[in-house]
């Protein structure tokens, strides 16, 4: 490691902080201007919007936007060093191209590892305290429920409520059905259905269970019974809600859960698992490819290079969430579907990598 280095290694991750900081308190501004009439209606108290929502967005607005912090920063940095001579000046000397990647490399891997603690520690952890702000301070955040609720909860197990209140979490005019063999072994019918947090379990109210076997039809009936089905409060969330508030070994365990119930859930499950290791890696694609498009001195100067780098973060982050329709579509696996940004924008940077000087 040379002066020169640490140098552009300082430079590089100081504008890409600054940039972090810069536009997210800009977000932060636009956010509280659009959401101010919800905070005073709801009377939100000042240290939740503070504390428990603003605090909390921050980690998820600075993560979402990585790569174009990542492209602003390299092109920035080294847009400078070409208008004032020095690149020409470090290749002159007998430093290669692919010696004038390594600061910028090591600045990559210094972010990456910033972005990988955010999307696996920080983040959900976050995302718990401020999506729950959100449901009880801002307008159509607050979900009371879902109507019409159809589940299967494991294979040849379905259930039917015609309301659920999350808040309460109660079910109104519960049916749980086993099929096996294209028929019904056996079927429970409840007027309401209640969640005991103490014990995890449900409590069943005026219901009725008929077995059917053959030639033979059971029926049991009450008005209170305790019953464990495989069923949570947390089952009747957002998807996008419920995985992004999951830390690494949560969402393990809630994948293997879907997976025993045959639901469609997995593959939207598998598709965050995986963008939390290829979101980060991309920092090394961009960082290369930045670095190629704004070593040489361009007509149009820095502005140019700057806004060619800002339409190709932006097209990433576009073609990320694209790409999500290939695993969904069921063409490809979430994993390969998260990471074909990366191996495509990896194919950009070697085609560009003759442009780069020598």
């Amino acid at each position: 490691m040379k002066i020169l280095d640490w140098f552009i290694i300082k430079k590089f991750l100081s504008t890409y902080f600054f940039a972090i900081a810069l536009i997210v308190g800009i977000a932060v501004v636009f956010d509280a201007s659009e959401k101010i009439d919800d905070f005073i209606e709801t009377e939100a108290p000042l240290k939740a919007i503070l504390f428990d929502y603003y605090l909390n967005f921050i980690p998820y607005f600075a993560n979402l936007f990585s790569s174009l912090f990542v492209f602003i920063a390299v092109i920035f940095v080294t847009s400078k060093l070409a208008y004032s001579s020095e690149i020409i000046a470090m290749l002159s000397s007998g430093m290669s191209f692919k010696r004038l990647l390594y600061p910028y490399f090591i600045g990559a891997l210094v972010i990456t590892a910033f972005s990988f603690t955010l999307g696996y520690y920080i983040i959900p952890e976050s995302n718990k305290a401020r999506l729950e702000f959100q449901s009880m301070y801002l307008k159509g955040q607050n979900k009371s429920g879902e109507s019409q609720v159809h589940k299967q909860i494991k294979p040849g197990v379905y259930v039917y409520m015609e309301n659920f209140n999350l808040k309460r979490a109660h079910g109104y005019v519960f049916t749980m059905e086993t099929i096996e063999d294209n028929r019904i072994v056996s079927s429970l019918n409840a007027n309401r259905i209640l969640w005991d947090s103490t014990s995890n379990t449900w409590t069943i109210e005026n219901y009725v269970i008929r077995h059917f076997g053959g030639d033979e039809h059971k029926i049991e009936s009450g008005v209170r019974k305790d019953t464990a089905i495989n069923l949570t409060p947390d089952d009747f969330t957002e998807e996008n809600e419920l995985v992004s508030s999951m830390t690494h070994n949560e969402l393990d365990e809630y994948i293997a859960q879907q997976k025993l119930r045959g639901t469609s859930r997995v593959t939207e499950s598998l598709l965050e698992k995986n963008k939390r290791i290829a979101f980060p890696f991309s920092t090394f694609i961009l960082t290369f490819i930045g670095v190629i498009l704004s070593s040489k001195k361009v007509r149009g100067g820095i502005g140019l290079q700057i806004g060619l780098g800002i339409l190709l973060s932006f097209t990433y982050i576009l073609f990320m969430k694209f790409s999500d329709t290939f695993a969904l579509s069921g063409i490809v696996s979430p994993m390969v579907s998260v990471w074909i940004p990366n191996i495509i924008y990896a194919g950009i940077a070697f085609l560009l990598l003759p442009m780069a000087p020598k």
